[in-house]
C-alpha cells in the first residue's frame, strides 16, 4: 500500500483515472485536466505545480485527488485571501498551500475518487503528507456529498459553505410552461428581453464540440479573451487549451452563437452530462441590450428543456441570476491549516460566515419570480 504524488495527469492512463468516476461530469476527466496541463494553462511557472495523489494497493490504483501546489490563490473561487494576508502581517507563511480541485472550475463534484474505504485511507494520509511535502495548508473545493461524509470523520478539516445559483428543470413542456410559473411582472420583464433581442435581428445556432470549424473555435476564443480584456486582465486559458478540448471530449462541449446579419457577435460555451447542463465561458465583440441574458441564461435553460436535462449550472456568483429563476443552492470546502493559531482563528471566522451565508440563501429565495416558493 503506498501513497504516489504525479506531477503530472499523464504519468496516469486515462482510462485508470477515468474508471474512478462514478459519473460522467466532464470537468475530473482525465481529458479536461490533461487538456489543462498540455495546453500549458496549468502549469508551475503559472504557479499551478501539478501534485495528483494515488492510492495503490499491489500496483492498483484504488482511489485517487485532483491536486496542486501552489504559491497564489488565484482562480479558485473559494476565497482565502484574507487568510493568507493575515499569516503575512503575523509573520507566518501560508504558502506553498496544496489544492484539490478543477482550476478555474467552480462546479461542485467529484474531489476524491475511488472506493469509501481507499478514499478514507487517502484521506487519513494527506495530513503527514502536507508536513512531509512543506505544505502550510490543504484545501479541497466544490466537493459532493461523498467527499463531505468522509471529510466530516477527519480531524481538524474546516468546513466552508459558499452559495452559487442553479436553475432546475421542473419538467416544463418550453419556455412558455416555464414562464407560466412567474409572477406577472416577471414574465412581461422576461418576456419583453427576449423581444428586444429578437428585434434587434439576432439569431442563435448551436453546435456540438466535432461540429465547429478552426474559424469558429477561433472567434470563440477571440469572445472568451475579451471578457477578461475588458477588465484589463489576462484569461486564465490559451486557445490550446480549446483546440484540445475540443479533440479529445467533443462530445461533452455545446456552444452557442449569436449571429446578427449572418455575423457572429458573441457566444457562450458549456457542458454537459447526462443531468446537468454547466454554463462556463461567455463573450461579445459588441454590446447590446440583453443580449448576455438571452446567449447565456434563456438559450441554455430552452436547451436544457429541449433535452430532457434536469439542472442548469451557470458558474459562480451572479445575484441577477435569482430574478431569472435560477435558486440559490449552497457549495462546500475544506481547509486544513497547519498552524495551530491560523486555525482557531479561520474555525470561528467560518462559523460566523456559516451563518451569514445561509441566512442570505434563505433571504435570496425571497427574490425568485415564481407564483410561489418551489420544492
Amino acid at each position: 500500500m503506498s501513497l504516489v504524488c504525479l506531477n503530472t495527469i499523464t504519468d496516469i492512463a486515462a482510462a485508470s483515472w477515468d474508471a474512478l468516476l462514478v459519473d460522467h461530469q466532464p470537468f475530473i476527466r482525465h481529458a479536461f485536466l490533461s487538456a489543462l496541463e498540455e495546453s500549458g494553462c496549468i502549469k508551475p511557472e503559472t504557479g499551478w505545480h501539478p501534485q495528483h495523489l494515488l492510492w495503490e494497493e499491489h500496483g492498483k490504483v484504488l482511489a485517487a485527488m485532483p491536486g496542486y501546489r501552489k504559491n497564489h490563490s488565484h482562480g479558485e473561487y473559494v476565497f482565502d485571501h484574507a487568510w493568507a494576508d493575515a499569516c503575512q502581517r503575523a509573520g507566518l507563511p501560508y504558502y506553498p498551500k496544496w489544492l484539490c480541485a478543477v482550476p478555474f472550475s467552480p462546479v461542485s463534484g467529484a474531489r476524491v475518487m475511488g472506493g469509501q474505504q481507499a478514499v478514507r485511507q487517502l484521506l487519513e494520509l494527506l495530513p503527514a503528507w502536507f508536513e512531509e511535502a512543506r505544505l502550510h495548508s490543504g484545501h479541497i473545493n466544490f466537493t459532493n456529498s461523498f467527499a463531505d461524509s468522509l471529510l466530516e470523520q477527519q480531524q481538524d478539516w474546516l468546513s466552508r459553505i459558499g452559495c452559487q445559483y442553479h436553475w432546475h428543470n421542473r419538467q416544463y413542456r418550453d419556455f412558455n410552461d416555464f414562464l407560466d410559473t412567474l409572477m406577472s411582472r416577471k414574465r412581461k420583464n422576461m418576456r419583453k428581453e427576449r423581444q428586444t433581442v429578437r428585434e434587434e435581428g439576432f439569431d442563435f445556432c448551436w453546435y456540438q464540440g466535432d461540429e465547429l470549424t478552426q474559424s469558429q473555435w477561433d472567434f470563440i476564443y477571440v469572445c472568451y479573451a475579451n471578457t477578461y480584456a475588458v477588465r484589463g486582465q489576462r484569461p486564465y486559458l490559451n486557445r490550446l487549451f480549446f483546440s484540445l478540448l475540443a479533440e479529445r471530449m467533443p462530445a461533452a462541449i455545446r456552444v452557442v452563437i449569436a449571429q446578427r446579419d449572418q455575423k457572429p457577435v458573441a457566444m457562450a460555451l458549456s457542458l454537459v452530462d447526462d443531468h446537468t447542463f454547466y454554463g462556463r465561458y461567455w463573450g461579445c465583440l459588441a454590446e447590446f441590450a440583453h443580449l448576455h441574458f438571452e446567449t447565456c441564461f434563456y438559450q441554455g435553460m430552452e436547451y436544457v428543456m429541449a433535452n430532457g436535462l434536469s439542472r442548469f449550472d451557470a458558474g459562480a456568483q451572479g445575484e441577477h441570476k435569482l430574478v431569472r429563476g435560477f435558486e440559490p443552492t449552497l457549495t462546500r470546502s475544506w481547509h486544513l491549516l497547519r498552524h495551530s493559531a491560523l486555525h482557531e482563528a479561520v474555525a470561528d471566522y467560518l462559523q460566523q460566515e456559516k451563518l451569514a451565508v445561509a441566512a442570505w440563501a434563505l433571504e435570496a429565495r425571497q427574490a425568485l419570480p415564481f407564483h410561489r416558493q418551489q420544492p
